[in-house]
């Protein structure tokens, strides 16, 4: 399965960037988020509830980030598992452009999904997805443009 969108966002990519670094604002973002830990500056463990369908479950899971292009760009890893409801793995790449005061984040996804999730069907799968990473990105555009007006 894969994503990729775009969206603008009001305030300098060094905000962005920082922002898009940020533990805080990343579990305040990520739907169902439970728990977000930042081991390194590249390593991040977290839990997350998420409800896929009639499927349910809590995921606990590991992301690494590649930050070798910042802060024009950078890449993250990741897998979960969320018991009997399956496992996930997958990674994106993002990029930031500054138009102005603003800055444009395009990003691309690809996931694995497997187990109870892999068989509730594809199209199934892949409106959710593309539904937790709307609101994702709709709520870190609201965190970082509110933070942009303090």
């Amino acid at each position: 399965m894969e994503l990729n969108d775009e969206i603008i966002i009001n305030a300098p990519k060094d905000r962005v960037y920082a922002a898009l670094n940020d533990p805080e604002v990343l579990k305040q973002c990520i739907p169902g988020c439970e728990e977000l830990i930042k081991h390194s500056d590249t390593e991040l463990e977290a839990k997350v509830l998420l409800k896929v369908g009639p499927v349910k479950a809590r995921f606990g899971g590991n992301v690494t980030l590649d930050q070798t292009g910042a802060p024009d760009a950078f890449s993250l890893s990741g897998q979960g598992n969320g018991g009997t409801a399956g496992h996930a793995k997958g990674g994106a790449d993002v990029t930031l452009s500054a138009d102005g005061d603003k800055t444009i984040l395009r990003y691309e996804a690809k996931a694995e999904i497997g187990g109870k999730l892999a068989q509730l069907g594809s199209r199934l799968i892949q409106s959710t997805a593309k539904k937790l990473a709307g609101k994702f990105f709709k709520s870190f555009a609201d965190v970082v443009n509110e933070r942009a007006m303090i």
